[in-house]
């Protein structure tokens, strides 16, 4: 028996736009982009590790917000969860990924609509191009 492993994916927005990160690894996900993040360590919460892991991966720091909703369960063992976040310091910098790229409601559509977004972050997707939509018209 495997000890059930969490990921927190980091949904980090600036206004209207949503950082995405291009995978490096493994090579069946390279060159996809996602939401930033990483496993959740023993002893943390899943917003601690959120904080953690931007802090490595973007050389950020985050304040984290709110989750989205939906949980992943790609195999046995393995959760994932995404959590709103705001940089509250630093310029982001593709420390652990090939590269990073704003994007806003239509760039979103378009990285689906080419099956450029790693899968698993799809679930994801509806509710993070409504928000971005919301922002743009500055109705939020």
């Amino acid at each position: 028996m495997t000890d059930e492993v969490l990921v927190v994916a980091g949904a980090v927005l600036d206004g209207g736009r949503l950082l995405l990160a291009q995978r490096d690894r493994p090579a069946e996900l390279a060159g996809l982009w996602e939401l930033p993040g990483g496993k959740v360590e023993p002893g943390e919460s899943p917003a601690q590790a959120l904080v953690r892991e931007l802090c490595e991966e973007l050389d950020v720091s985050v304040s984290v917000g709110d989750s989205l909703a939906g949980v992943v369960r790609p195999k046995p063992g393995l959760t994932l969860v995404a959590m709103r976040a705001t940089i509250v310091s630093g310029t982001v910098r593709a420390v652990e990924h090939r590269a990073l790229r704003w994007v806003d409601a239509d760039g979103l559509s378009e990285l689906i609509q080419t099956g450029s977004m790693v899968p698993n972050d799809l679930a994801w997707a509806r509710e993070l191009m409504g928000e971005l939509q919301v922002r743009r018209h500055g109705l939020s």
